[in-house]
């Protein structure tokens, strides 16, 4: 199965997650924080970045750029997982150079179709 990495501040946002895509066979690595989260990816590609973008020490959107500019990294699908659904946000969200987007709370029947969506 695909390894997902899941970068996300909020321990309770990271277990849910976590529970949803082990039960369905995913592996899961999970980052506290931006910087540790592009350390693991670097270290350890895995085959999709979840990042959230509302993070106190680095945004998702400053992380996903730190991403873009790591040569062996910059292929990986990386998919705002956030709670900012505000008009526009999405737009932005991709311009900065995400794959996807999708909107927290998640809709836990059809969360991991939707994240098969952007495995390469």
């Amino acid at each position: 199965m695909p390894r997902i990495l899941y970068i996300e501040d909020d321990p309770n946002n990271r277990m849910l997650v976590r529970r949803i895509l082990m039960a369905e066979g995913f592996d899961v690595a999970e980052a506290d924080n931006a910087r540790q989260g592009i350390q693991m990816a670097t270290d350890q590609p895995p085959d999709l970045i979840l990042m959230d973008i509302s993070m106190p020490d680095m945004d998702g959107l400053t992380a996903t750029q730190h991403i873009r500019a790591i040569g062996h990294i910059a292929h990986l699908p990386v998919v705002a997982l956030t709670a900012n659904a505000m008009t526009g946000d999405r737009e932005m969200i991709l311009k900065a150079g995400c794959d996807g987007y999708i909107s927290k709370p998640i809709n836990i029947d059809t969360f991991v179709q939707d994240l098969m969506h952007y495995i390469r």
